[in-house]
């Protein structure tokens, strides 16, 4: 997480709506052998982050011991060019937006998993629409289950949040606006929708969005309002601050 504060993402609903909308993360956790990562589908229930893993993976024992681990799920980042914001005394930078969630682990039940299973792919696949949805049904007779076999299913109990959205919210509106139009020159429509989202179409039943020093902006895809976090308003800035 960024140290300084005024790039906190204050709201956790916000970055529930966030990690629901990312839907990957990666999952962190001491083994035996070491610190090893694991990246993984998510499906948050509340305060429960869900998800599983090969049962050939190195995580595996730690997290059936019911370690604590770390997820960090990842949103749009890009690369900044001081040259971009016509201001002078910049240097390079890199914006992004990013929560951490931490907790113990449990593993969980084969019925459980099952369930998980099929709440992951209704899910995803709801996205997709007006695709027909795919559920479990629709796989061979037996197939799922001999899948299963291979793979364990877990619960994390979420006990901190920490998000940070690092999208130069202390700089004037304009300035904000002629970095969104060059990153969205370098194909980084992302970011540059997170930094100017009143350049963005709108969808539909949507209203206008503050920008500027502080307020809302969008993390993920500028068209999702689920995606909508709020960082604390900021005064206006042209100084430079740690990476």
């Amino acid at each position: 997480m960024h140290p300084n504060r005024k790039f906190h993402i204050a709201d956790r609903d916000e970055m529930a709506a966030f990690v629901r909308h990312e839907g990957f993360g990666t999952l962190v956790v001491e083994t035996q052998a070491g610190l090893r990562a694991v990246h993984v589908p998510l499906l948050l229930d509340g305060e429960r982050l869900l998800f599983h893993v090969s049962r050939g993976n190195a995580v595996l024992g730690a997290l059936a011991a019911g370690a604590e681990a770390l997820v960090v799920v990842n949103g749009p980042h890009a690369y900044v060019s001081p040259d971009w914001y016509g201001l002078p005394g910049r240097v390079p930078t890199w914006n992004y937006v990013a929560v951490e969630l931490n907790g113990p682990v449990r593993a969980l039940s084969e019925e459980e998993l099952a369930r998980l299973l099929d709440a992951l792919s209704a899910e995803f696949e709801a996205r997709l629409a007006p695709k027909r949805p795919w559920t479990v049904a629709d796989a061979s007779p037996g197939h799922v289950e001999r899948l299963m076999k291979a793979i364990a299913g877990f619960a994390l109990d979420i006990r901190e949040w920490r998000g940070t959205a690092k999208v130069d919210q202390d700089k004037p509106p304009e300035v904000r606006a002629r970095i969104a139009a060059a990153l969205r020159g370098q194909g980084e429509e992302a970011m540059a929708a997170v930094m100017d989202p009143g350049s963005s179409p709108p969808a539909g039943g949507e209203g206008d969005h503050p920008q500027g020093g502080g307020g809302v902006f969008r993390a993920g895809l500028a068209n999702d309002p689920s995606t909508t976090l709020r960082v604390v308003p900021l005064p206006i800035s042209d100084g430079e601050e740690p990476r």
